[in-house]
């Protein structure tokens, strides 16, 4: 065989695999569409897990999908079918479905397993390129995926049907979380590391409270403004009015501008800013990053009632691996 030049081979094998998501978004027009609800229907409905399984590289495939699945609200786990042959049928529980992937739908290594889910009742859900394969005539749900050639120069390495088999993966737990109504919140419960996890923690969690708050008065001076400032040191500090809602916020720009213009033995609220960016303490962290972004600031005072609750600092952010 030739040797295609590397972004020849590159530009090919991305063809093929795009054609190959492209004909599957088309088939759900048909009747991959229909037995794609039912398969979302039935996954939602399970009293217990979501079981994968596949062997060879269809395996790998699956336990990403279960992965997927359980970072989103679906409870899911893999099962090795020659190993649920050797005793981990076991885990294949009352309630659970099972989704077996093979795209040629014959794979020896799941007959124990086809063969549990027709003896027990457990609800069989199928991705396969074969309808008439042994895994498609016996599943309740057969996926059967549009059969597209591999990318491979041989056709033989699994390539653009691994892709397919990963997108309808994705497909079917885009389509649950969805259904479920699972929100960013939800997601970390179950992702609270990295930088997705960072991503989506509270302000709550990561803001300064209590007497690290800068706070003055609207009728304090100036020079008791600097001496907050400078002990907090977030070059700022909130203003309150006597029923301690924030009133404005003086920064180290507000004392320039008020020096130059002569109000330095003036009351605070000559100096503030009266409008301030501010945001609430169940406000996620990446919400208060695109604040401080937009509008070119580094502190924001975190309001409950409209009091000060809080400060967050850019530096903050940097070190939860948010910024």
């Amino acid at each position: 065989m030739k040797a295609i030049p590397p972004l020849e081979s590159a530009r090919h094998t991305l063809q093929l695999e795009a054609e190959g998501l492209d004909a599957l978004r088309v088939a759900l027009d048909g009747a991959l569409g229909a037995s794609f609800e039912r398969a979302v229907s039935a996954m939602a409905g399970a009293s217990g897990r979501v079981i994968i399984t596949g062997m060879g590289k269809s395996g790998h495939v699956g336990r990403k999908i279960a992965a997927t699945l359980a970072s989103t609200g679906t409870p899911s786990h893999f099962v090795h079918p020659a190993e649920a042959s050797h005793g981990d049928l076991g885990m294949i529980g009352d309630g659970d479905v099972v989704l077996a992937i093979s795209w040629s739908g014959e794979a020896p290594e799941l007959a124990d397993v086809i063969a549990y889910t027709r003896r027990w009742g457990v609800i069989l859900i199928a991705i396969t390129s074969r309808a008439s394969s042994a895994l498609g005539t016996a599943a309740d749900i057969p996926l059967i995926l549009p059969a597209m050639p591999e990318a491979c120069p041989n056709g033989l390495a699994p390539t653009t049907s691994t892709t397919m088999q990963m997108a309808m993966g994705d497909a079917l737990a885009v389509a649950l979380l969805s259904r479920r109504g699972f929100s960013a919140q939800d997601f970390r419960r179950f992702h609270p590391g990295g930088k997705l996890g960072s991503r989506l923690r509270k302000v709550r969690e990561v803001m300064h409270s209590g007497t690290e708050v800068p706070t003055v008065s609207a009728d304090a001076s100036l020079s008791r403004a600097i001496i907050e400032m400078t002990g907090k040191r977030f070059g700022t500090t909130a203003v309150v009015n006597a029923e301690g809602r924030l009133v404005g916020v003086v920064t180290d720009g507000d004392l320039r501008r008020a020096f130059q213009a002569g109000f330095q033995d003036g009351p605070v609220r000559e100096a503030m800013s009266s409008s301030p960016r501010t945001i609430e303490p169940d406000a996620m962290v990446e919400q208060a990053l695109a604040l401080m972004n937009d509008h070119r600031i580094t502190s924001l005072f975190v309001l409950e009632d409209g009091r000060p609750a809080g400060i967050l600092h850019l530096h903050d952010l940097l070190r939860a691996g948010v910024a």
